[in-house]
Order: C-alpha cells, then structure tokens, then sequence
C-alpha cells in the first residue's frame, strides 16, 4: 500500500509537469484528488492493515495528498501569470495615439433649478426635508384637512396602489410627518421637494408626473406680512430685482386664508403680452396660512401657534425663466435641448 501511494505520487506529479493549460490541471486534481480516485480507493483498504500500520499509512496519504495539491497549485500561479503576460502583450495599447474626447455631461435643468431654490431658502434658514412617494392617505389628504370625501381631493385623485396606499399628488405630506416629529413642541422651518403624481392628462403645460417644492414655516406670531416678505425675496432672487408680486385670495383647504402668488411678467413688464394674456402678471405658486385644524392634528395648539405653507412647480419656473414652451421637453431626454442648459 506503501508502494502504490508513492507510485501515485510520482504518476500526478508527472501529469502536473506535462500540464500546459490551467483546464489539464483540474483533471488531475479530479483524477488523483477526488472522492472517485486512487488515493481515495487506496485508503479504503487501510482497515485490512493492522493497528500499527494505519496511522503510518495514514500519514504517507495525507503527505501524498498535499505534495500533489501544491504542485497543482504553484504549477496553476505560473500558467495564470503566462496566460495573463501572453494577453497583455496582444492587448497592448499605443499611447502615442490621440486620445478620443470625453463629452462632459451637465445637472438636469429641473435639477438646477431645484437646487437653485434650495439654496435660496437655506439661505434664508430653512431645513431641506424629504419623505416617501409612496404615501399613506392620512399623510397625503386626513392630515391636511382633507378628509374621505372631501370634493377638494377630486383634483389630485390617482395612483391608488391600496384603498389606503397612493403615489403622492403634493409633497405636504412631508409637512405633515415634520409637524408630527416635532408634536406641537418646536418651530418648524423647512422647504419639501421632491417627485409628484397626478392624473393629469399629458399636454404642453401639464404631466402626469412632475416635481414640486413646499415650504412651510410654524411658530409663535407668525403673520401673512412674513410670508409676503418670504416670497417676495425669492421672486426677486429667482427672476431679478425688478420684479413685482402681488397675492390675490384663493382657496386651498389646508391654508386660511389662501393665495395665489403672481409676478409681474418679464416680457413686457407689466405692460401686457401674449405670455401674460395681456394681464400683465404671471401666476407663480399657491400660498396661505396654515389651516387650524392641520395644526391641530399635528399636535400645535392653534391660539399659540401659527404658520405658513408654500407650493411651487420647478417646470413651472423654469419654464418662465428660460423660455421652455412645452413641460414634455423635460421628460423625453432629448440631447439636443438637455444640452442648452448645461451651464445654466
């Protein structure tokens, strides 16, 4: 048994010397080293020798065993190293060519443009905030004064995932889980964006999928002069100094009272233009002071506190700033208008 274990020995050693690809390896460690090979049938025998013999045998086997698996293994390093010499060599690369030109890339202009108004309100000491697209209908309408059956929800309806469960139609929702943080106990400064969802039909100016940006602002003596000052400093800052805003009354059944914000059109400055339908203004975003009955919900005691909200679409105002005639041209990753706005 002595005898046949070193016949093995040098007959795999051998094979592992003659082997020239890495694939003769591995049929010599299958042949000699696997369950099925000879030193396997070799050690099956061992219960015929005495007591004294085995472990001897015993020992000479494993020897055996791991003299072949280095071999294999030291022989397997020098054909990899080969190998990888032999392919560098037919991929070697002639550095003196020119280089081909790298096409540097740019920001989304809906991206800048968020990033843009994110800057503008952090400098004026609001917190960026971000939640879930996929919302609860207590977060998305309950929370905002909206309750099951309110015809109010008619505009934003859609994307029910469950009777419960929704794509969000606005981002106040994330007002709303702010206001819930904080449990009626600390002032809130913050601005929301982020993607929403409606069932709107797809046209120049409308899209089933769009972004938003909300501000909501929640402490004690909190007036509707400071929100006009708030809006006021980001019209100028977004579409230039010269711009006027005005406030006219709405209806939004999470603020009372409710706005609409409108600045004075840039085309024919006030005068009156086929781009303000001769008005001379530019409907901009909603506004308003926060409704009781959302701060309530959320924990703030409305004789003590009280706040405002805020909600703008960056197409919208990109649209306004740079010209864009169709809210599409921002969806559908066409080069040639992405690349106008690179540096913008």
């Amino acid at each position: 048994m002595k005898e046949r274990l070193q016949e093995l020995q040098t007959e795999a050693l051998n094979k592992v010397n003659e082997a020239e690809e890495i694939q003769d390896l591995k049929d010599v460690r299958v042949k000699y080293l696997g369950k099925k090979g000879p030193i396997t049938e070799v050690l099956r025998g061992m219960g015929k020798l005495s007591k004294e013999e085995r472990p001897v045998i015993g020992q000479l086997a494993n020897d055996v065993r791991e003299e072949i698996a280095q071999a294999i293994e030291e022989k397997q390093s020098r054909l990899e190293e080969a190998a990888l010499e032999k392919q560098l060599e037919a991929e070697s690369v002639d550095v003196t060519l020119p280089g081909r030109p790298v096409e540097v890339g740019g920001p989304h202009l809906l991206t800048s443009i968020v990033e843009e108004i994110e800057d503008l309100f952090i400098g004026m000491g609001f917190e960026i905030k971000e939640g879930p697209e996929v919302e609860t209908d207590y977060y998305n309408f309950e929370a905002l004064n909206l309750p099951k059956g309110h015809p109010a929800r008619d505009m934003q309806d859609s994307f029910y995932i469950t009777e419960e469960l929704l794509l969000r139609t606005h981002t106040s929702p994330v007002q709303a889980r702010t206001m819930g943080v904080k449990n009626g106990s600390e002032p809130v400064k913050m601005i929301c964006p982020g993607k929403v969802y409606r069932r709107d039909t797809d046209d120049a100016t409308h899209s089933h999928q769009f972004t938003q940006i909300e501000g909501l602002l929640v402490d004690k003596h909190v007036r509707m002069s400071d929100l006009k000052g708030v809006l006021n400093t980001f019209a100028k800052q977004m579409f230039g100094a010269e711009r006027e805003i005005r406030l006219r009354p709405s209806f939004f059944p999470f603020t009372e009272p409710s706005v609409e914000m409108d600045i004075s059109c840039k085309m024919c400055g006030g005068a009156g233009c086929s781009v303000c339908k001769g008005t001379g203004w530019i409907e901009i975003l909603g506004a308003g002071m926060v409704h009781p009955n959302v701060l309530e919900m959320a924990g703030y005691d409305p004789t003590e506190y009280s706040g405002f909200a805020f909600g703008m679409g960056p197409e919208r105002i990109a649209m306004l700033k740079y010209g864009v005639d169709d809210i599409r041209n921002f969806y559908i990753n066409d080069q040639r208008f992405l690349k106008q706005y690179h540096k913008a």
